[in-house]
Formats: structure tokens, C-alpha cells, sequence
């Protein structure tokens, strides 16, 4: 993995602002690959997160998906 490349995130961050499925970018890659620092944006290209992940955190899309969509303030909103 690259940066700038796709990534999926494979499980809920721990405060579970990210799910798993969320696509974030690669920005850096640390220590040829043992971790990626991933960039997660809202469809219009407001940052959400910036996380450090590991390898197993991450995969590349695959050519065979499609991008779906979650709106991430009715989450919030419902657990007020």
C-alpha cells in the first residue's frame, strides 16, 4: 500500500466515530508499511479523522466495489 491509495477501515475505530467499511486515503506510510496514517473525509472533503493504523486494520478496495453512504450527525443524534 501506497499514499494516496484507498484503503478500507476492517473494524470500528474505539470510539467508534469510523466503521468498519469506512474508506479513508493513505497519507503517510511509516517503517515501509508497518503502519499508514489514513485520512478519513466526508464526501465533500471535510476531514473527519486522521488515524494511525496497522497493516491488519486496512485493506485495499477492491475494483469490484461500490461506495455507499452513512451520515455520520443522524448517528450522533440518535444517541443524544
Amino acid at each position: 500500500m501506497d499514499e494516496f491509495d484507498l484503503v478500507v477501515l476492517q473494524d470500528n475505530t474505539a470510539n467508534e466515530r469510523l466503521r468498519a467499511g469506512d474508506v479513508g486515503t493513505i497519507l503517510t506510510v511509516y517503517n515501509e508499511g508497518k503502519a499508514f496514517e489514513v485520512e478519513f473525509v466526508t464526501l465533500t472533503g471535510e476531514s473527519v479523522a486522521v488515524e494511525t493504523l496497522l497493516p491488519h486494520q486496512i485493506r485495499m478496495v477492491r475494483s469490484s466495489e461500490v461506495m455507499a453512504v452513512r451520515d455520520m450527525i443522524l448517528k450522533e443524534e440518535t444517541n443524544s
